[in-house]
């Protein structure tokens, strides 16, 4: 595994004059964030060495180099699930390559079913903890130490000093932030409305299929890390919407103008 995270980071450094120390994950239907990019580099993922295919409508394919806030960034614009049948390792190689080519901070955000009753469809949740209810721990197997520690600790898996930027740049410029434990399943299908309730009822706020395997590669690897959910459909005992992958997809475009100020403004003041 090593020497392919080394061989996509040397073809990527090939291919790129300047690696930004910033990085973005963009979720379902918030892959737009790349029109804020200036002097956009595409690369697509098919032409990436050892790098897996998005499989999943709504998620491009493209890794983006370019500049946001005035600081150089790359950006996947589509991200990797268990449930497409990719194994954690593959998951998560991306993070790893991130790790190898000098990336610090990562910014990553997804699309996730909220079961906190203060919740609105169209809200965004800033992540400050999350649970792991996948069936496989991406930090299974052999351990590299010049990847992170055989036992990291997750007591801060999103970084306090981003949550506290992004409460600050909230109150600025008014933007309703919500705050929550993310819940990471392996998905594809909705939760039932009992899953919903056990999810709340372990101390849950919102519930989706990726985001987890990512962030504790990333904290292995030594990265600060701020997570936003868009919170697009409600779950519980009391709740009779069923949830489809289309609604899911135009709740996350409707809390796009949200998603974007905040994330501009993050990485041009972290």
């Amino acid at each position: 595994m090593l020497e392919k995270i080394k061989q996509t980071a040397d073809f990527l450094r090939s291919r790129v004059s300047d690696i930004p120390q910033t990085a973005i994950i963009l979720g379902t239907g918030l892959g737009d964030l790349v029109d804020h990019i200036s002097d956009k580099q595409f690369i697509p993922y098919k032409e990436i060495p050892n790098f897996p295919l998005s499989t999943v409508e709504g998620h491009s394919g493209n890794l983006i180099f370019g500049s946001l806030g005035g600081k150089l960034v790359m950006a996947m614009q589509g991200r990797f699930h268990y449930y497409e049948g990719y194994d954690m390792k593959q998951v998560t190689f991306p993070v790893r390559v991130m790790q190898m080519l000098g990336v610090k901070t990562l910014f990553v955000s997804n699309a996730a079913g909220g079961m906190n009753k203060e919740f609105r469809v169209g809200d965004v949740m800033i992540i400050t903890d999350h649970i792991n209810l996948f069936p496989e721990n991406p930090l299974r197997g052999k351990n590299y130490n010049e990847l992170g520690p055989r036992f990291p600790a997750m007591t801060e898996a999103y970084s306090k000093e981003l949550v506290a930027l992004a409460d600050s740049i909230g109150n600025e410029k008014g933007l309703r932030l919500m705050h929550g434990v993310y819940v990471g399943t392996p998905g594809p299908t909705f939760e039932t409305p009992a899953e919903y309730e056990y999810f709340r009822v372990i101390g849950g706020d919102a519930v989706g299929m990726s985001t987890v395997p990512e962030v504790i590669v990333a904290n292995h690897g030594g990265m600060r890390v701020f997570g936003i959910s868009v919170i697009t459909d409600l779950g519980g005992k009391d709740i009779t919407e069923v949830p489809t992958h289309e609604e899911v997809q135009k709740a996350a475009v409707k809390a796009q103008p949200v998603v974007v100020e905040l994330i501009k403004e993050m990485v041009a003041r972290s």
